[in-house]
């Protein structure tokens, strides 16, 4: 089809939201990329894009221009890729939403070992808590923590986490040490953000609790609730793993040994299950590495 190229630079305009992000990642000039949008536009009869100074946007015959191209290059890009080299050595640019502590302590020595295991591969990281629209967003893949939330996306599971309770030993020397989960009522509970943050549930060997908690602080960063257990603020709920480096140092001790709360599950979202070669090397090479349970 002669119109599938410029099919495929309308698609990343769309994407990037605009000619000079889309010149960049197609590394083509912006005015080579402009020309090539205004004569499909001409070919097709039918404005496609609202321009201005700041930004375009999509005419009404540009969304549903977009909706269709983006399968069609989508499909055309991947049976490309599937035909040989590409495959074993995926290249371009992959772009990934990821929490931002998750990313920081699990993900950053991971992607530095897959980037040289793969240096056709470029990266567009972005460490963000926020809800990322993989239609709207230039993204390729969005790592959460927690459930998927209940959509059209593709959920791939990649972990799942332990976690635990830990407090630092000032804090438990002030305030004394809960030896039940129903102690907590009387302790500083250092809570993240969201449905049920006024309730824990713990688990042992034995059976499980939900316990009513509270205190001062309310947060959305793992990373912050470590950082104020550490200076003696309460007692956090905490994946193992980013409690473990203040552990063995001292800093934090685990509160409520015989207990545990519920794993968090770890998700890679993706827009469709037709995916290039770098996004699904990328997938299962942390799936491999974090070992999903």
């Amino acid at each position: 089809m002669e119109y599938l190229n410029d099919m495929a630079l309308f698609v990343e305009v769309v994407k990037m939201r605009g000619f000079r992000g889309a010149a960049e990642s197609l590394g083509m000039p912006n005015s080579t990329l402009s020309r090539r949008i205004s004569g499909l536009e001409k070919a097709i009869g039918l404005r496609l894009l609202h321009r201005t100074t700041r930004r375009i946007e999509l005419t009404e015959a540009g969304q549903l221009y977009f909706e269709r191209c983006k399968r069609i290059v989508e499909e055309a890009r991947l049976a490309h890729e599937q035909l040989g080299e590409m495959l074993a050595r995926p290249s371009g640019l992959l772009r990934v939403s990821m929490p931002v502590d998750f990313a920081t302590i699990y993900l950053a020595p991971l992607i530095a070992e897959f980037a040289r295991e793969y240096p056709g591969i470029r990266f567009d990281l972005e460490l963000t808590p926020r809800q990322v629209d993989l239609v709207s967003d230039p993204v390729d893949i969005v790592i959460r923590m927690g459930e998927p939330p209940n959509s059209n996306l593709i959920a791939r599971k990649l972990a799942s986490m332990k976690r635990a309770f830990y407090a630092s030993p000032r804090y438990l020397e002030l305030f004394g040490e809960p030896e039940q989960p129903a102690q907590l009522i009387n302790h500083e509970c250092l809570r993240m953000r969201g449905s049920g943050s006024d309730h824990w549930t713990l688990i042992s060997e034995t059976g499980s609790e939900q316990v009513e908690v509270g205190g001062r602080f309310e947060l959305n960063s793992v990373g912050m609730l470590r950082r104020m257990a550490s200076l003696d603020l309460g007692i956090a709920l905490l994946p193992e793993g980013i409690a473990v480096q203040d552990v063995a140092s001292g800093t934090l001790r685990r509160v409520l040994a015989q207990w545990q709360a519920p794993p968090v599950s770890v998700y890679a979202l993706t827009e469709t299950r037709l995916l290039p070669a770098k996004t699904q090397r990328f997938i299962e090479f942390l799936r491999d590495r974090l070992d999903c349970a």
